[in-house]
């Protein structure tokens, strides 16, 4: 386990980003309905937690056992669920401080304890109507196992049942995949929303599902919940294709052990304990009270109600210029590199790519990664177009993109089928590059136009993820794309990469020069500075090679959204590194590196996180960003990042997560808001004087 002295472990530093996420919920400056769907992404963060990290740690501790030495990493799940615990109680807190404030917007989420008689009459229909049809009860008998019943992440309402014969118990899943899980009903007062969560509709509807059927004197219902394990194992077999393999794979999630059991926490004591045993659960897995409500993840589905100003106000895309004064995008990309910053800009320019790519007579082929992708995908769409109309077309799949498997294997499936050369890369290296090469004919030479991004071709998470597209037909950068596809289909080739930086080929090695050459100017007296934006830096490598660049006096400020194990601020060690995480509106996704290089900037945007598996274990791609107007435009981004003094808080070395405070007579500066305004502001000058040029170049040859 690291020096926790020296590295703040990764899990811990998860738990602290979680944190800031649920900072967001009690921010009274953050619009109120928006401030309780921050409950939904935090819930949504746990259980993925749980599923990955937590289940990591409880087979590190299972297989240290036997080798004697499991104490650090015990020592360090108890960490975890003490620290857990303490967030779940606040929580609880600033959910019921959301209640409170949302009622004095007469906006009313009640139980069934809290409705009149002609309000229960309604939600009693409502559940015939509606509920009742999906409502598929599981008598819990000795014989029944649990752990392989139990859906992952599902809440359930334990339902006990009992007469002076004994009891009965009985599981009902709450079905909130077919129905809201947020039912509102009539309000008794004019101008009140009144709400109700599905859970009490079904508490409201027990008699009727279980009366007649049984006989008891009394009935009441626990909600609970279990998360499992995500790991899988992915054995190939020389008598299985990869789609079935991985199928077969993903069925043993359904089954895994589970990792934690949420439960309400006026269960009596002897449902927990038998609860606990017919899930098997042993001392290091997580028994957790809580609320009487689980799967907050859906409040990120909370129904707009109230005012305007109680959700957060649109943000009017930004037009791209050189997309929209072009003939083409092509055109507009040969003329000059495009670097696009999603949500600001629409994601819409790069489908809008793709479809006229698919029937494009100059086209004569496409190549894409595929990692994580929109549900109804314009992307797959066009792609499948191109196929028809005679492109060559290659899909670089990823199947074991975490909890998009299932969903990559089905358009895996509708690629192939509609003709197109479908790729699953390497069984031992996820493929998370974010690439499309477009291969044309122009005036009888091959052309290539290049996507390289940090972000997924997805069109929904483009609403709310921030991330760099970059546009090029530079040849130098084009040619190495090719070779990033060369050499999925072809892994046991090494290409040389001038120019990109690929995991796990040379990022690692080229990364280290840049932090070693920044070491080198700052001893010998010449200008050097670093500076990064990542989710995630939790590589020991790295973290050791900036602290040895901090001890030689270079300079370094990062934007750290997630998880970090670098201790800035120590004396010694990290006094020259500041950092800062930015969580707001949107889910900052970028990842940005600027080297000083002795005054002339090296500047890249990559797929990498600073994380061992992004480095040595993945497929990563990153671009360096040569056209001089675009680099200015991304130090700019990046200096509003550091200057916020509204979302920001401070990484320091006791992750206290403390905002950053805006000095005397400081202006306000909210990074996200001022991005937007400040790309608005650039393409309204861009288009004024593009148009101004393109009007004089008209008038003179409408003289001639």
């Amino acid at each position: 386990m690291e020096n926790m002295n020296t590295y703040i472990p990764k899990e811990i530093s998860w738990l602290s980003f979680n944190a800031r996420v649920l900072q967001e919920a009690s921010d009274k400056s953050v619009p109120l309905i928006e401030r309780v769907r921050f409950l939904g992404i935090y819930s949504s963060n746990q259980d993925e937690f749980f599923k990955v990290r937590v289940a990591d740690l409880k087979r590190q501790i299972i297989i240290n056992k036997e080798k004697g030495n499991s104490e650090e990493t015990a020592k360090l799940l108890r960490k975890v669920q003490s620290t857990t615990s303490d967030y779940q109680k606040v929580m609880n807190k600033i959910y019921n401080d959301l209640l409170d404030e949302l009622a004095k917007k007469k906006i009313f989420l009640k139980d069934e304890n809290q409705i009149n008689e002609e309000q229960k009459k309604w939600i009693k229909s409502y559940f015939k109507r509606h509920v009742l049809k999906h409502i598929r009860p599981v008598i819990v008998t000795e014989s029944i196992d649990l752990v392989s019943f139990l859906k992952d992440q599902y809440t359930y309402l334990l339902v006990k049942m009992f007469n002076k014969k004994g009891d009965t118990y009985a599981l009902i899943e709450i079905p909130s995949d077919t129905v809201p899980r947020f039912i509102r009903m009539p309000s008794d007062t004019e101008g009140e929303t009144t709400l109700m969560f599905l859970d009490n509709v079904i508490r409201i509807g027990l008699d009727t599902i279980f009366k007649g059927y049984f006989d008891y004197d009394n009935i009441e219902a626990y909600s609970i919940k279990m998360n499992r394990d995500a790991e899988y194992d992915l054995q190939s077999s020389v008598d299985k294709g990869v789609l079935e393999t991985m199928s077969d794979s993903l069925k043993q999630r359904l089954n895994a052990k589970p990792v934690r059991f949420a439960y309400d926490r006026a269960m009596p004591k002897d449902i927990v304990e038998f609860m606990a045993g017919k899930l098997k659960m042993s001392e290091i897995d997580s028994l957790m009270p809580g609320n009487r409500y689980h799967n907050f993840k859906d409040f990120l589905s909370f129904p707009s109600v109230g005012s305007d100003d109680m959700e957060n106000p649109s943000l009017p895309s930004i037009h791209s210029t050189a997309f929209d004064l072009a003939a083409t995008p092509f055109e507009a990309i040969a003329q000059k590199d495009i670097l696009l910053y999603y949500p600001y800009y629409s994601f819409e320019y790069f489908t809008e790519v793709l479809r006229q790519a698919s029937y494009d007579h100059k086209v004569r082929s496409i190549k894409i990664n595929i990692y994580r992708v929109a549900s109804n995908s314009r992307v797959i769409d066009s792609l499948i177009d191109a196929a028809n109309n005679g492109k060559r077309v290659t899909v670089v799949v990823e199947l074991k993109a975490r909890f998009d498997e299932a969903n990559n294997i089905q358009w895996a499936s509708r690629l192939t089928n509609a003709g197109v050369k479908v790729l699953f890369g390497l069984p031992t290296l996820k493929i998370h590059s974010k690439l499309c090469l477009i291969t044309r004919k122009e005036n009888g030479k091959t052309v290539r136009y290049a996507h390289i991004g940090t972000g997924n071709f997805n069109e929904k998470t483009a609403k709310i993820y921030t991330d760099f597209a970059l546009f090029t037909v530079n040849p130098q950068i084009t040619a190495e794309v090719e070779n990033v596809f060369e050499f999925i289909e072809y892994p046991y080739t090494r290409p040389h990469f001038s120019n990109l930086l690929v995991s796990p080929i040379n990022a690692r090695k080229r990364i280290y020069a840049m932090i070693d050459r920044e070491i080198e100017n700052a001893l010998t007296g010449l200008p050097s500075y670093i500076n990064f934006k990542v989710n995630n830096l939790v590589d020991l490598g790295i973290v050791d090679r900036l602290y040895k660049a901090s001890q030689a006096g270079v300079k370094i400020r990062a934007v750290v959204r997630g998880m970090c194990s670098l201790r800035p601020g120590i004396e010694g060690l990290s006094d020259n590194i500041y950092i800062t995480s930015i969580v707001d509106r949107f889910l900052e996704h970028p990842r940005v590196m600027i080297f000083c290089n002795n005054n002339n900037p090296e500047l890249y945007i990559s797929s990498a996180d600073w994380m061992t598996r992004n480095l040595d274990y993945r497929i990563e791609v990153g671009a360096p960003v040569l056209d001089a107007d675009l680099r200015d435009r991304i130090n700019t981004i990046f200096r509003i990042q550091c200057n916020d003094n509204q979302k920001a808080r401070i990484i320091d070395k006791d992750q206290k997560n403390e905002y950053v405070k805006a000095g005397e007579n400081a202006v306000p500066v909210r990074s996200q808001i001022a991005i937007h305004t400040y790309l608005q502001q650039l393409e309204s000058k861009l288009y004024t004087e593009k148009t101004k040029n393109q009007d004089t170049a008209s008038n003179k040859k409408n003289s001639k």
